[in-house]
């Protein structure tokens, strides 16, 4: 909760009306809340804005909702309020708050950010760190500017370790959270092609990713994929920098739901398969004997971790096993998980569908996937089916090399095929982009649809 006077001191912002001093409500401590429909007692509406929306708009209706109070950016507020502030800007405003607290509370901060692989990489570390300390981190995937503040304002007041995942759509964004998060660790999972549609090359993507290390402190340490990229943009900082990849790591077994590897002599295991999970793993690792855990800690933790929904969710319909992996896509994250279920799986079923954001390398891209996929020796034995204007690409590729290649032009298209052609205790995997829908391909499926 927030008094008057720290919300004052937080953003700087000018008191046009305060009812409340002199009052019984003058040493009131005060929430926030950016939604009239979720406004509560003794909380301050604070009204974002975006291309297509002004909270502004809705002051009268958050005073009449309960809220003590509002900000506001222009000169026009409701008279019924008890408190007004004004601010140039709503969302600064809100994220001083949030930096505020995160002074306040001073948990040590851990900052996740990468092309792909950063909300997994997040949810292993958190799986570990918790299991000593008292943790919070960011939920889902709510990694922009205002996913940052909802961490901070929900983090309890006995938080031991805060970690915020951080994403991007262009340049000076990740710098941003870096600077009102203020990070003791930070963590760059990679710098692939995600995204390459808004930044246009690989060197920017990089760039962008490497700006969290702006205002990481020079006394913790960085932990970041081996790629030289990444180490030309953080050249520049002067604390502990942890580089790693795959030929660090010794896989001594891979089954369904199940990983065991080998990382500096020693032996941990995931309930969870990928070699580009244990690649993750890694970093909780790191962080852990940075923190001070020892080694049962760090390997009772990795143990426990589930991965989150639509990320390899596995469930049984009507006889055939579906593994949901279509949260997201992007060219290395599909060449990775379908890699690594070709392993796993004897004569699976794949679908791909399109990936998003990658702009004028689109037709590129997914035909470097198409010919990574090609050069697996299992994907001779496996079924792609492929959906979308662009996965088609992929499908085209494959087809020189692959058993056996077909393409839809949309999910409901490829559910029919699924339900005529393939047969009880077959396994199948889904991975495209979100924009893709792919949860209608399960909904036909299970019949819901």
């Amino acid at each position: 909760m927030f008094r008057l006077e720290d919300i004052i001191a937080a953003t700087g912002a000018e008191i046009i009306k305060n009812s409340t001093e002199g009052s019984d409500l003058q040493d009131l401590g005060y929430s926030f809340s950016t939604d009239t429909r979720t406004i509560e007692k003794n909380q301050i509406y604070l009204p974002l804005k975006g291309a297509s929306f002004d909270g502004e708009n809705f002051l009268s209706q958050a005073v009449e909702k309960g809220a003590e109070g509002c900000f506001i950016t222009r000169n026009e507020y409701p008279e019924n309020a008890k408190i007004v502030l004004k601010v140039e800007n709503t969302l600064t405003a809100y994220m001083q708050l949030a930096n505020y607290k995160r002074k306040k509370l001073n948990p040590v901060t851990i900052g996740i950010t990468g092309s792909s692989g950063k909300t997994t990489t997040k949810e292993i570390v958190y799986s570990v760190l918790n299991t000593k300390f008292k943790t919070h981190k960011t939920f889902s995937n709510h990694n922009n500017e205002v996913g940052f503040c909802q961490t901070i304002m929900t983090m309890p007041e006995d938080t031991q370790l805060l970690i915020v995942e951080m994403g991007m759509r262009g340049l000076g964004e990740i710098e941003l959270l870096s600077k009102f998060s203020e990070p003791d660790y930070a963590v760059i999972t990679n710098a692939g092609s995600a995204h390459i549609g808004r930044l246009g090359s690989l060197d920017n993507i990089a760039k962008a990713k490497s700006e969290i290390v702006k205002y990481l402190k020079p006394s913790g340490a960085l932990i970041a994929q081996n790629n030289e990229r990444i180490k030309k943009y953080v050249a520049d900082y002067s604390g502990e920098k942890i580089y790693h990849d795959l030929n660090d790591i010794e896989i001594v077994e891979r089954k369904p739901s199940y990983t065991k590897f080998i990382y500096k002599n020693k032996e941990y295991e995931l309930n969870v398969e990928g070699d580009y999970n244990a690649d993750n793993a890694v970093t909780a690792i790191e962080l852990g004997y940075l923190l001070g855990m020892n080694y049962d800690e760090i390997y009772t933790g990795l143990l426990s971790y589930k991965p989150i929904e639509k990320r390899w969710e596995a469930q049984d319909i009507k006889g055939l096993k579906v593994i949901n992996d279509s949260y997201n896509a992007n060219p290395e994250s599909m060449k990775a998980s379908v890699s690594t279920f070709l392993q796993l799986y004897k004569n699976p079923v794949v679908v791909l569908g399109d990936m998003g954001e990658l702009g004028e390398y689109t037709d590129e891209l997914h035909k470097c996937v198409g010919q990574y996929l090609s050069e697996l020796p299992e994907a001779k034995n496996a079924r792609f089916l492929t959906v979308g204007e662009y996965a088609k690409e992929i499908g085209e590729v494959l087809e020189k090399s692959a058993g056996f290649v077909k393409n839809f032009e949309n999910n409901d298209e490829v559910s029919k095929y699924i339900i005529d052609n393939v047969d009880v205790g077959t396994t199948i995997f889904l991975k495209a982009s979100r924009s893709m829908k792919f949860e209608e391909i399960i909904g036909k499926l299970e019949g819901e649809i």
